[in-house]
């Protein structure tokens, strides 16, 4: 059984290679801190038996904040695009759902893990938005609205450089925004919250 050097070293290694593999896909020059996971694992929220989802889990440091707070294991759903991020995934946390996919495909994906859809309290993505074409980051915030139940909240974080908030996606509420400087780069918490659609006009 590797020691937890050992194995620091591996899924740095292993997050290396698939930053060079796919630089844009990554969007960032190293895994998250743990700063960086303990600031977004503080919005778990308070019910142990509510679902959690998170996007891009990469190396794992977030779903191991989230598991260091008490959120059950078997309550944790982790979509990773890269194939061999999840099999890593999967060898760390054996009691979690890592699903191999697209975040764009979630709808579809979380039918496959969880029944209580309604009961998703929280997304965790640490998915570099900032990368992504206008229309795939817009359509990506439609379907995580569409599967957070109501209130339900988004945990975004970014390398966004400024003083000003970026701005909340559609249909989204701006709750708190937390910079973490101990990360490599610098990193942004934002938090947002689920409001109702408003209705489609008739046609």
């Amino acid at each position: 059984m590797a020691t937890p050097l050992l194995a620091k070293i591996g899924a740095t290694t292993l997050f290396l290679q698939e930053w060079v593999n796919d630089p844009r896909q990554i969007g960032a020059i190293a895994p998250s801190s743990k700063n960086l996971a303990a600031a977004m694992a503080r919005w778990l929220p308070p019910e142990p038996n509510s679902y959690v989802l998170e996007l891009g889990p990469g190396t794992g440091v977030v779903t191991q904040a989230l598991l260091e707070r008490g959120h059950s294991p078997q309550r944790i759903v982790a979509i990773e695009k890269s194939p061999k991020m999840a099999d890593h995934l999967r060898e760390r946390f054996p009691d979690t759902h890592i699903v191999t996919g697209d975040a764009l495909d979630l709808v579809e994906l979380l039918k496959l893990q969880i029944n209580q859809s309604n009961n998703l309290a929280v997304v965790f993505s640490s998915l570099p938005m900032m990368n992504f074409e206008p229309e795939a980051a817009a359509r990506l915030a439609k379907i995580i609205h569409s599967v957070l139940r109501p209130k339900g909240r988004l945990v975004q974080y970014s390398y966004h450089i400024g003083t000003r908030q970026p701005k909340p996606p559609a249909h989204f509420r701006f709750v708190d925004s937390e910079w973490v400087l101990l990360n490599l780069p610098p990193a942004r918490v934002s938090v947002y919250e689920k409001q109702e659609r408003s209705p489609e006009p008739p046609k």
